[in-house]
């Protein structure tokens, strides 16, 4: 079977917020920006990924879900244990130093884990947790 990801979704709540964070910071390009009554959609992707997209969205923008569960997805957001990213880089440390000079929001410091993966962790600027794998 020949299949892959072509997109992830990952709630934002501030659009210039997130466009600094995975355009200004990541280095992602926009590929794509939609508003609709004060909510935006944008899709980001790495330049040399063309077929692999990051769209950000309005949580809780489906119709379908209830007033209750927009507030648990709020405060899941809020304490960053809504949504989850894992990125790879094969230098961590230079990456790391640029997220730390960028002002990102710091969870932990490259480590090596005992399972055998070398990572960081972040919060974007929505408190999605994004880990960053060493990868050679």
């Amino acid at each position: 079977m020949d299949i892959t990801i072509h997109s992830a979704f990952l709630p934002h709540t501030d659009h210039e917020a997130s466009l600094a964070f995975y355009r200004d910071l990541l280095g992602f390009e926009v590929r794509k920006e939609v508003g609709y009554n004060g909510m935006y959609w944008i899709t980001v992707g790495h330049p040399d990924q063309p077929g692999m997209s990051l769209v950000l969205h309005p949580p809780a923008a489906d119709p379908g879900v209830t007033d209750d569960e927009r507030r648990t997805i709020t405060e899941m957001m809020a304490k960053g244990t809504y949504a989850i990213l894992t990125m790879a880089t094969p230098d961590l440390d230079k990456t790391f130093a640029l997220l730390e000079s960028g002002g990102a929001d710091i969870v932990q410091e490259p480590i090596e884990q005992p399972y055998g993966i070398r990572d960081c962790a972040v919060r974007d600027p929505a408190g999605n947790l994004i880990r960053i794998n060493e990868v050679n």
